[in-house]
């Protein structure tokens, strides 16, 4: 089996709550609580969640713009998440981000050409005349022109930022890009040049990208594999039409039920979920989904549920639904 491009271990961030007079920590906020999976080369994973469920986190900690608690990330075979900052830095070259705001991404004081040029600079990549050409390139890369490079980001839309901000992303030739709910800010009609865009790019360069969004109907038509996120926590990982075709999760079948179809003749049943998401500060015991599930059983409120393989990458971590166990020496 070929070596995955990027291989996510057990990975864990715990954000301290300081209170009292001395600002000791008097609990954590569990972002992040035991994520693992991987991503091969030319792969899209569609990483999917309700807001606060420690998506964007998951992405900043692999790049490491946000220091991990606990766990184990490799990038082509080398466990990075100790390395020094210098060493980091190398290896930035291959791993970028889009930013989910194209408005507070780009440095208001600094032409787009500039803002595309300092990466370059940065890592030495090219000098002179060269780095000019380079700027040019990307420009036309993502449907822009070269005359936009003596223009100041509030000269643009939206969608024209977003698409500065995929060049950004470029300027080194990554291998992967994380690509944080990059059209989530844009209109619907903009939405669909950026998404046509980033597809064209991952054609042309071979790119992996992890596609971090909250739209169903944008993952489903990015993603080769899409992993659902609970508090915390993957749910479910399989093949993009595994997942919509065929959802395991009862978490998964409610936010599937959500999505709205185009002919409005047709009903849909819904599956409404009862309750609000649980605080992250203080997570249930067990599955953290077990307080809002119609199918929970006494075992879901004590034990943690393995996630389990239940036939052709399919992973689930529901015994009740999907078969497996809990794993009852956690709690």
């Amino acid at each position: 089996m070929n070596q995955p491009l990027l291989d996510v271990k057990n990975l864990k961030k715990y954000f301290p709550i300081k209170g009292g007079v001395f600002s000791k920590t008097i609990g954590n906020v569990f972002a992040v609580d035991g994520v693992s999976f991987a991503l091969n080369n030319g792969e899209t994973l569609g990483l999917v969640g309700e807001s606060g469920c420690g998506k964007t986190t998951t992405g900043r900690l692999i790049l490491r713009l946000v220091e991990l608690t606990d766990g184990e990330i490799y990038f082509e075979g080398q466990e990075i998440s100790r390395l020094s900052k210098t060493a980091m830095r190398a290896l930035r070259r291959n791993m970028q981000i889009i930013f989910q705001d194209p408005y507070a991404s780009l440095n208001p004081r600094m032409t787009v050409g500039k803002i595309l040029a300092e990466p370059l600079k940065i890592h030495n990549v090219s000098k002179g005349k060269a780095r000019e050409e380079r700027v040019v390139e990307l420009l036309e890369k993502v449907g822009l022109h070269a005359d936009h490079r003596r223009r100041y980001p509030h000269e643009f839309s939206g969608g024209q930022r977003q698409r500065i901000g995929i060049a950004r992303a470029l300027a080194l030739n990554p291998k992967l890009i994380v690509a944080d709910e990059p059209v989530s800010a844009l209109d619907v009609s903009i939405q669909a040049q950026v998404i046509n865009l980033l597809e064209d790019l991952k054609r042309e360069y071979g790119l992996s990208y992890l596609f971090i969004a909250h739209d169903l109907s944008v993952v489903e038509y990015m993603s080769d594999r899409v992993a659902v996120m609970y508090l915390g926590k993957i749910v479910e990982l399989a093949a993009s039409d595994q997942l919509y075709n065929s959802p395991k999760h009862p978490y998964t079948q409610a936010l599937l039920s959500a999505v709205p179809i185009p002919n409005p003749r047709n009903e849909k049943k819904r599956q409404i979920l009862q309750g609000d998401v649980p605080s992250p500060i203080n997570p249930p015991r067990g599955c953290h989904f077990h307080t809002r599930c119609p199918y929970k059983i006494d075992e879901c409120a004590q034990y943690e549920p393995a996630f389990t393989d239940t036939g052709n990458g399919h992973f689930v971590a529901c015994p009740v639904r999907a078969g497996g166990e809990f794993l009852r020496n956690v709690q």
